[in-house]
């Protein structure tokens, strides 16, 4: 074939792009379990760090999380445990971004028990929508059900230095010791400004200059903690109860 051709030079065009796409896509299929088991260890990091929790260096983290988190499950809107699988209930929240367009009654819910210094530990998953992307992150409870132990959040693209903030402690800790029942009553941690504390609410100060990311917090955990009120209650009333 005549190398100066047009059609050589399609052929050869075609021959290289088949050649450069089998091998991204062997490197990719030979990457993709290390880069799935990053994605795991980040998740299984910020579900921890929710519990105040992190891994002391050169500590696998799946090692450390296993060390911590004994049992894993997802409940349903009644609070009843409907799936025991440790996998299925990890698998859910990776894919809370799917989860929480569904209806609250429908939505898989996943719970991770973590032992700590302070005693078992509920960590649930939140996810909502920031100014600029996705915000999530995890909340842990004590046995009672209702007082916040600690709690992490991530964004996806929000603003730095203003509403990336919500990933730092000083945002964070602000969380640990509220209490989200109010007279019996699920009552959502209120997310304010300075100066406009509610009277008889339990309330966390904003963002400075993230008001839309700040609002998006607390929406996040309104609407995803409230399928899990009778989950909660249920431990309320049974740790009321010893």
């Amino acid at each position: 074939m005549n190398k100066q051709s047009n059609s050589y030079t399609i052929l050869y065009a075609v021959g290289l792009v088949l050649v450069v796409g089998l091998a991204l896509s062997a490197v990719y299929q030979t990457l993709r379990p290390a880069q799935q088991e990053n994605i795991d260890d980040d998740t299984r990091s910020q579900i921890l760090k929710a519990a105040l929790l992190t891994a002391p260096e050169g500590v696998p983290m799946s090692d450390f999380f296993a060390e911590h988190v004994k049992k894993s499950y997802i409940v349903n809107y009644n609070g009843a445990i409907v799936d025991k699988n440790a996998d299925a209930a990890f698998d859910a929240t990776l894919h809370m971004s799917q989860e929480s367009k569904k209806p609250e009654n429908e939505r898989k819910l996943p719970v991770f028990e973590c032992s700590t210094e302070k005693g078992l530990k509920y960590i649930l998953p939140v996810y909502g929508q920031g100014l600029w992307g996705p915000i999530w992150g995890y909340v842990a409870f004590d046995a009672d059900g209702e007082t916040i132990y600690g709690a992490y959040f991530a964004h996806q693209g929000e603003t730095p230095g203003l509403g990336a903030e919500i990933e730092k402690p000083q945002f964070s800790d602000q969380f640990r010791n509220k209490k989200i029942f109010n007279n019996n009553t699920f009552e959502p941690i209120m997310v304010v400004k300075v100066g406009k504390e509610p009277t008889g609410k339990e309330w966390v100060h904003s963002v400075s200059g993230a008001t839309i990311t700040s609002s998006g917090v607390q929406t996040m955990l309104d609407k995803s903690l409230r399928p899990y009120e009778k989950f909660l209650e249920n431990l309320h009333s049974s740790s009321a109860a010893k």
